[in-house]
C-alpha cells in the first residue's frame, strides 16, 4: 500500500479487517484505497434541488413540494410532469429536513399483538393499503397481549414522533388510550371507543356467533359443543354469548360439560377436544371461537380417528387465508380483516387532517365450505 509507512504496515497486518459480510479478510489479501479524486468527486456531485424540479417540470417550487409532502391535491398533468422531472433530473427529497420542516415524520405507527399472526398480517396488509400513495409508511411493533408493554411500545411510537397510531386488539384499558391520544391521534379496532383524537369500533362478533350456530342447528345439530375464548377478551365473551342465546332461542338446553376453555390457540383446541371428550358428553358438532382453535381442534379429532364432518361437524370464527386449505375445508365466520385494516388506515389519515370521520364498520358473515354434516 503506496503512502504508508512501516509503522502503518504493522498496523494494518495486526488488524482484522471486514467486508460488509462479515468475511475476515487474510493479512494476505489486498486492500485496495479509493483514489481521493474519485472520493472528491463523489462527495462534491451537485444534487437536483426542488427548484430545479419545479423549473423543468413548469410549476412552481410550492406546487413540487405540496405533491411530495402530499399536504395538497395537485392535478393530474402537474403530477406528470412533476414525476418525469424527478425523474430526468434523478431527485432525491430529503425526508429528514421535509420532516423538520413540516413537523411530520410521514410514519403511522401500527400496535399489533402478534408478527406472525396469519390474523393480524390479514389487517396491516389492510392499513399497509391505505397508506399507499399517500406519503406515509408504516412502523409496527407487537405489544404481545399485556397491557404494559402496549402502553410502552406506543410511548415508543410517540419518542419516533409517528403522525397517528393503529392499535389492533390489545389489553390496554380505554382511559389509558384516551390520555395517549391527547399526543397523538389513535383509532383502534377491537373495543368501542370515541373522544376527540380517539376513535375505536368492533365487529359484531356476537351475530357472527349466532350465524355459526343457527347453520349447525339448520342441518340438525342439537349436541353442540363450543371451545371458548380467552375469559378476559371481550370478542370471545360475545362469541360465548351468541352460542347460549343461539341454543336458547331453538329450546336447546345447555349443557356444562360442552363449553370448555380455550385460549384462541391450535393447542388450546387440541386440549379442548381431549377434554371433551374425557368427559363422555356426547356431541355432534363443535363451534370453535376462532379458526385457530379449530385447527387444533381438527387435529384432536383426527388423532382419535374422528372424522370431519362425517362424524363431527367443525365451525371456526376469522376465516383466515389458511382455512380454505384444510381438510376438509372449513366453515367459518369472516371477518374482513383486510378491509378492517383498510378502514383504520384511512381513518387515522382522517384524523391527521382534522376532517370529520364517517366509519362505515364491515360486518362478518357465514363462509360455507365443507366441514359440517347434514344429520
Amino acid at each position: 500500500m503506496r503512502g504508508l509507512g512501516p509503522l502503518s504496515n504493522t498496523f494494518w497486518r495486526s488488524r482484522c479487517c471486514y467486508t460488509a459480510n462479515f468475511r475476515p479478510l487474510a493479512v494476505t489479501d489486498t486492500v485496495v484505497a479509493a483514489p481521493l479524486s474519485c472520493m472528491r468527486k463523489a462527495s462534491n456531485r451537485p444534487t437536483a434541488t426542488v427548484h430545479e424540479v419545479a423549473r423543468v417540470a413548469g410549476v412552481s417550487a410550492a406546487t413540487v413540494s405540496r405533491m411530495l409532502n402530499g399536504t395538497a391535491k395537485v392535478s393530474e398533468d402537474k403530477r406528470q410532469a412533476i414525476e418525469d422531472a424527478i425523474e430526468r433530473l434523478n431527485y432525491t427529497p430529503n425526508v429528514l429536513a421535509q420532516n423538520l420542516k413540516t413537523g411530520s415524520s410521514r410514519t403511522i405507527g401500527i400496535l399489533t399483538q402478534s408478527l406472525v399472526s396469519g390474523y393480524f398480517a390479514d389487517a396491516m396488509a389492510g392499513v399497509d393499503d391505505a397508506l399507499q400513495g399517500t406519503g406515509y409508511a408504516p412502523l409496527i411493533v407487537s405489544g404481545h397481549w399485556h397491557a404494559d408493554e402496549e402502553a410502552e411500545r406506543i410511548e415508543l411510537l410517540i419518542a419516533r414522533r409517528v403522525d397517528g397510531v393503529v392499535i389492533l386488539s390489545g389489553k390496554m384499558k380505554d382511559e389509558q388510550i384516551l390520555k395517549l391520544s391527547q399526543r397523538v391521534p389513535i383509532v383502534a379496532f377491537g373495543r368501542e371507543l370515541r373522544g376527540p383524537r380517539a376513535y375505536g369500533f368492533c365487529l359484531d362478533n356476537y351475530r357472527g356467533a349466532c350465524e355459526a350456530v343457527e347453520h349447525l342447528v339448520a342441518h340438525g345439530h342439537r349436541d353442540i359443543a363450543f371451545i371458548a375464548g380467552p375469559p378476559d377478551h371481550q370478542d370471545a365473551l360475545a362469541r360465548l354469548a351468541g352460542y347460549r342465546d343461539t341454543l336458547a332461542k331453538h329450546r336447546i338446553k345447555r349443557r356444562a360439560k360442552l363449553v370448555v376453555a380455550g385460549d384462541f390457540s391450535e393447542a388450546g383446541g387440541v386440549l379442548a377436544v381431549e377434554r371433551l371428550l374425557a368427559s363422555g358428553e356426547p356431541f355432534s358438532a363443535i363451534f370453535a371461537a376462532n379458526d385457530l382453535t379449530a385447527y387444533g381442534a381438527r387435529l384432536a379429532l383426527y388423532r382419535r380417528g374422528i372424522a370431519v364432518p362425517d362424524q363431527v361437524s367443525l365451525v371456526g370464527f376469522d376465516d383466515l387465508h389458511s382455512s380454505m386449505y384444510t381438510t376438509p375445508p372449513l366453515t367459518t365466520v369472516r371477518q374482513p380483516l383486510f378491509d378492517v385494516g383498510q378502514r383504520l388506515g384511512r381513518a387515522i389519515l382522517t384524523m391527521i387532517r382534522g376532517e370529520p370521520l364517517e366509519l362505515e364498520v364491515p360486518q362478518p358473515s357465514l363462509v360455507v365450505r365443507e366441514s359440517v354434516r347434514l344429520l
